[in-house]
């Protein structure tokens, strides 16, 4: 691996289709790793999510070490030597192979016009392998790597200190959360999976390869889902025969958790690729689910529902350690373009739901417009919905999620290991 060129090669190109061209960290992986080793897709998703991650750093980094202009027209350039202090930095790759290598990417992935920043390549790498403690001291300031907008945000609603731990946990590597079907011993299975049991009943482990390749996948032993993602269906209190609705269901781990409790759920989401997974994940679970494949704001059922789940679309910035493109990609304009649609779809979800039914509303995201202001505004605007809070009894592992007013807000660093930015609240029609 140390001096695989090949890898190198295929973290370029992931890194120029997220970064350049704004793909998705998983879809470009996942498009250019199909037919290698878990080994080396494990080290190309590390040098990646690393480079991606530690932009603000990587790039004072490099600014400080060469006078060179490396601006839109040299980008390529900027790639390879990110990608080289990704690992001179933050892997254990040896230091000649990770200058070695660097300089070998320019020969095969670089234009010809660009050959003449081989030495900067070479340079820079070097100087940076020499002077490595002074210039990490140097860039040690975690707020390089996240975009004005969003601290701002952040430090206005959580605060500097609560900020700077978000922070952190977003630089790190998320471990894997699986979900377990009920008369599954979870105890038994993160022993199996070298991994613990978390306080909801979860097992947690450290991502190894493909999910296909862990032990019990395709038994429908469990799905993955990320710890905080299991608190919405949780907080709907489901027994046998309920009648649940999940809009935007997929890609399904709240309906799995749903239709496991003995619910009968309806599971809704207009992309048609995406609903053909989450069926295919209920028959490998073997779990009933009725999937419809419709517009969430133009469903209409017969029946209205007892319990209505909304994990609606948003910004995802609670996802970033997960899905560190985010940082990149998303723009301020994007926040009050989901907060539109999920004024829509609340509107209509409360319209799907029976008198005295419970509607749980979630998303993944730290934004206070997506969250708390946007239950404010639903409350205001509709005088037959109420709040039921969230009490400390139905999670005490989580005791500082919950808010003042019976909502829950999750952040990154909560829990050993941390989990996604989630907001939740909990509506009932009376």
């Amino acid at each position: 691996m140390a001096n695989d060129i090949k890898s190198r090669e295929i973290a370029f190109l992931i890194i120029k289709k997220v970064l350049d061209d704004g793909a998705t960290l998983d879809g470009a992986i996942d498009h250019y790793s199909r037919d290698i080793s878990s080994k080396d897709r494990g080290f190309i998703r590390h040098v990646c999510t690393t480079e991606i991650r530690r932009l603000g750093q990587l790039d004072k980094i490099i600014n400080s070490c060469t006078k060179t202009k490396l601006g839109n027209t040299q980008m390529a350039i900027r790639h390879v030597l990110r990608l080289g202090l990704a690992q001179l930095l933050f892997s254990e790759v040896p230091a000649h192979a990770a200058v070695n290598t660097s300089v070998e990417l320019v020969d095969k992935k670089v234009s010809k016009k660009l050959q003449y920043l081989k030495n900067t390549v070479n340079a820079v790498l070097r100087k940076v392998d020499r002077e490595r403690e002074e210039l990490l001291k140097k860039s040690s300031n975690t707020r390089l790597n996240f975009p004005k907008w969003l601290l701002q945000s952040w430090d206005q609603r959580y605060g500097q200190s609560t900020v700077k731990d978000m922070l952190g946990a977003m630089l790190e590597e998320a471990p894997l959360d699986l979900s377990l079907k009920p008369d599954c011993d979870a105890a038994l299975w993160a022993e199996k999976l070298k991994g613990k049991v978390v306080p909801d009943g979860g097992v947690r482990i450290t991502k190894a390869g493909k999910v296909v390749e862990i032990e019990g996948y395709f038994d429908g032993i469990w799905w993955v889902q990320d710890m905080a993602a299991r608190i919405p269906a949780r907080l709907l209190g489901l027994s046998s025969g309920d009648r649940v609705l999940d809009l935007c269901a997929a890609p399904g781990g709240k309906a799995a958790q749903s239709a496991a409790a003995g619910a009968l759920v309806t599971a809704v989401d207009f992309s048609t690729g995406r609903m053909k997974r989450l069926g295919e994940n209920m028959a490998r679970l073997d779990l009933k689910v009725d999937v419809i494949t419709s517009d969430v704001l133009t469903y209409a059922p017969e029946e209205k529902y007892d319990y209505i789940l909304l994990d609606a679309p948003c910004s995802s910035t609670g996802t970033i350690r997960r899905h560190p493109e985010i940082l990149h990609i998303r723009r301020k304009e994007d926040v009050i373009q989901m907060v539109e649609i999920q004024t829509k779809m609340l509107d209509h979800a409360q319209t799907l739901l029976k008198e005295g039914g419970v509607l749980i509303y979630c998303v993944c995201s730290l934004e206070q417009e997506e969250g708390p202001d946007q239950i404010k505004a639903l409350l205001e605007r509709h005088g037959s919905l109420k709040r039921k809070e969230i009490k400390l009894s139905e999670m005490p592992e989580l005791d500082q999620a919950i808010l003042e007013t019976g909502d829950v807000q999750t952040l990154p660093h909560y829990a050993q290991g941390g989990m996604d930015g989630f907001f939740i609240s909990r509506i009932i029609k009376t």
